[in-house]
């Protein structure tokens, strides 16, 4: 890459040097004498035809006066700030002064592009009003990565534009420098950006919500997976490593790594099949292979799953496609199954009672749903207990079912009491 600039440069050089060699034929210029530095006779309206010593007069054939008039400003003012001897790196004091300000002033840029310009890019980018892209802060290679660029091409320009008393080869390496690091910090602002997509992806409020977060969690592992590619070929190519032999060595060691990858292959095909058919999203409550918990995060090769204990535990994409998965969150209600035991000379119409009312207090809470299939019946007795069983239902919510299953249990001793029940306590001998 930095060859190929310096090609460029070198392109504009020759195209110069054959102008001035054409206009010299025609006999419409007139060289002077070569120096290291503008002469001092060269007023600024004629500093705009010096190219490497050589002041290219212009001038039409009927003998009007010269169009280098045009260009008196900047390069007469920086020429006149730069003209000097050299006092360090063979850069003179003026040379000195303009870098340092352009320096400054690439700094500025860079700042201003990840504080401002970045987050109103987000903000006119974003599909929803709901996203707001000013708050949104960029990484900060982002600033270094466009503050290196802007030193490069404000360096570049001043060596088109104007003549600086520097050392020519000092001053294209740190153009081919500045380059070269904006080119890593572009590399490592588009890894940092590919956290951002969940921003554009999941917007809270809108329908598929789940599945909206299972798609933004591996199009992040897809888009950092592509940028770390993109780079190693960009990092062989600035360095220049030959990439021929490695990509026909590919075609002779594919198979081996076709093999030794099969796992690998198996489990990204595994992401792509979960993404497709959805058996489960991030932040479901899932069962797969003894394995419960909440899906925290759906990778290439890896979906991670938090359990009950706060664990995490990492499973295999694969895995999960070839097993069955019960998911606990696609339920449309939740099942109440509380269970009461009475002692066994409890009297029939007190247990009926019991049963009536806990059943027609329960069927008016807002939280129970399928009424139909509700029920409060007395199912087993024995010598010392009779056992009445419960089978109610509520919303999806599982706070609502905590919820709701206490307030039955509360509801299940304030009816036994108003109908002269006795929980039956086994520890407990009863005196005749």
């Amino acid at each position: 890459m930095r060859r190929a600039i310096a090609g460029m440069r070198r392109s504009r050089a020759t195209s110069a040097e054959s102008e001035y060699v054409l206009l010299l034929a025609m006999g419409t210029v007139r060289p002077i004498e070569r120096r290291s530095s503008i002469p001092r006779h060269i007023g600024p309206k004629d500093r705009r035809g010096v190219y490497h010593g050589v002041v290219v007069a212009r001038t039409m054939q009927d003998g009007s006066e010269s169009d280098t008039s045009k260009a008196e400003f900047p390069e007469g003012m920086l020429n006149d700030l730069m003209d000097g001897s050299e006092v360090l790196l063979g850069f003179s004091s003026g040379t000195l002064i303009v870098v340092i300000g352009l320096l400054g002033l690439s700094i500025g840029i860079g700042i201003a592009t990840r504080r401002f310009i970045f987050p109103r890019l987000l903000g006119l980018l974003s599909k929803s009003e709901r996203i707001d892209g000013g708050s949104l802060i960029a990484p900060k290679s982002l600033g270094w990565m466009m503050g290196f660029l802007a030193f490069s091409e404000l360096l570049t320009w001043l060596d088109e534009v104007a003549d600086p008393v520097w050392d020519a080869s000092l001053a294209q390496n740190m153009i081919d420098l500045s380059f070269t690091l904006f080119v890593l910090g572009l590399l490592l602002a588009l890894y940092r950006l590919v956290d951002y997509l969940d921003a554009f992806i999941v917007v809270e409020g809108e329908e598929n919500i789940a599945s909206r977060r299972s798609l933004a969690s591996v199009a992040e592992s897809v888009g950092h997976l592509a940028v770390v590619v993109v780079a190693a070929f960009v990092m062989a190519g600035m360095f220049g490593v030959d990439l021929n032999g490695l990509i026909a060595g590919l075609g002779i060691t594919g198979l081996a790594l076709a093999l030794a990858a099969r796992d690998t292959v198996a489990n990204i095909f595994g992401a792509i099949s979960i993404i497709i058919d959805q058996p489960f999203n991030v932040g479901d409550w899932i069962l797969v292979e003894g394995i419960e918990g909440e899906v925290v995060q759906i990778g290439l090769r890896t979906t991670l799953i938090r359990s009950s204990a706060d664990t995490l535990i990492t499973v295999p994409n694969s895995n999960l496609v070839n097993s069955p998965v019960e998911n606990f969150s696609q339920r449309r209600f939740r099942r109440i199954q509380p269970r009461f035991e009475f002692e066994a000379d409890s009297k029939p119409e007190a247990l009926k009672t019991f049963c009536e009312k806990l059943l027609a207090q329960v069927k008016e809470d807002t939280r129970a749903v399928k009424e139909d299939d509700s029920w409060v019946r007395v199912n087993a007795f024995g010598p010392s207990m009779v056992t009445v069983s419960c089978n109610f239902y509520s919303v999806q919510s599982a706070a609502s079912q905590r919820e709701m299953t206490e307030d039955i249990l509360l509801m299940a001793k304030r009816v036994a009491a108003e109908c002269g029940l006795i929980f039956h306590e086994p520890r407990m001998r009863r005196q005749n």
